[in-house]
């Protein structure tokens, strides 16, 4: 079989760069795989950064950017395109098509021309039920919901610290900033009860984040927090690994209904953190109330006194501390890769 692949953001090495080619490289060992970008360097890079392997994937011309005509005749040809929308619908004629959301887009409902071309779609699929509920009233579908795939099988749990971990890229301006301000000031006041307990927060960062990533530092001196820009995902499974509580706070202080982009969409590094047994105590907004349950597997909060007096509370009840923990392990399995490509297959291969 002939499958292709497409998403506009490819060159941001993101989450939904992730998502989809994993099944890319899953659909490769026995398949024909083509990922439409006109600069094939990109393939090399992109394959060491999510330590996805594409040895079998092409690299080729994006037939998006083509005309009308051009862009039908070359779709023809797949038994099944998959595309990462952007909050926009391709037009694409290949025998089967999937449309994928990672953001819950939450636009006035679409024209009929984008209905049309959503009849095209076989399947419309999101990376969370909190996705699903803006994608399904915006466009008028009932989309499936397929969670990433997440490698737990490379994290494991090794001797606890008292460590705080928090991972999420350092910029005050992108789609849903991780709010790592507000997780400093929340650990200063940990601090002065827990004086032996630290503080990491881990992201990647660019250029134009410096200014952002120079304020955290400047607010974090003087205390037992470190911040550690574009660290290797080999070094982020060690700290992983160490961490006894794992923090979230992205949509901290956002208004959840009229600005769902600006929430945690799903929430891939809380399930690493999870399958490393170190507690969430993650915001109870967005997609993290899909992988914490509280009390049985993390815990949630809303505001910053209860961030900081649920984890006062994990840290001086070490029954409760090793329940979540055991707790997160387990909880952790339901977003392996081993289950996104199996409920993947069910539906590309019935």
């Amino acid at each position: 079989m002939k499958f292709g692949f497409y998403s506009p953001y490819l060159d941001t090495f993101g989450g939904g760069e992730r998502y989809m080619l994993t099944l890319a490289s899953h659909l490769s060992q026995n398949h024909l795989v083509d990922i439409f970008w006109d600069d094939s360097n990109i393939k090399a890079p992109l394959s060491r950064f999510l330590k996805i392997d594409l040895t079998k994937t092409s690299f080729g011309e994006n037939i998006f950017k083509k005309k009308f005509f051009p862009k039908i005749f070359r779709t023809l040809g797949y038994n099944l395109i998959f595309v990462l929308s952007d909050g926009s619908v391709p037009l694409t004629f290949a025998a089967k098509n999937i449309l994928h959301f990672q953001v819950p887009f939450n636009f006035p409902k679409v024209n009929f021309k984008t209905k049309l071309k959503l009849k095209r779609y076989n399947w419309v699929i999101a990376n969370s039920y909190f996705t699903k509920t803006y994608i399904d009233k915006c466009f008028g579908i009932e989309s499936k919901v397929i969670y990433p795939p997440v490698d737990i099988k490379s994290i494991h749990p090794a001797t606890k610290e008292k460590l705080i971990l928090s991972v999420g890229r350092f910029s005050a301006k992108q789609l849903h900033p991780k709010k790592q301000e507000v997780l400093i000031e929340v650990f200063k006041e940990v601090y002065k009860k827990e004086p032996q307990w630290r503080l990491i927060l881990v992201g990647q960062a660019k250029r134009e984040d410096s200014k952002y990533l120079r304020n955290l530092k400047k607010i974090a001196r003087g205390h037992a927090i470190k911040i550690i820009e574009n660290l290797s995902i080999e070094k982020l499974r060690d700290l992983y690994s160490k961490a006894s509580i794992y923090w979230h706070a992205t949509g901290f202080g956002e208004d959840e209904a009229k600005y769902p982009q600006k929430m945690e969409h799903f929430g891939i590094a809380t399930v690493e953190a999870q399958a490393a047994g170190a507690v969430p105590i993650v915001i109870d907004r967005g997609g993290q109330k899909e992988i914490v349950t509280d009390s049985r597997n993390g815990r949630l909060f809303s505001t910053k006194a209860q961030l900081y007096e649920i984890t006062l509370e994990v840290i001086n009840d070490k029954k409760q501390l090793q329940k979540l923990s055991e707790g997160a392990i387990k909880n952790s399995r339901r977003f392996s890769q081993e289950v996104f490509l199996r409920e993947y297959e069910k539906i590309i291969f019935q």
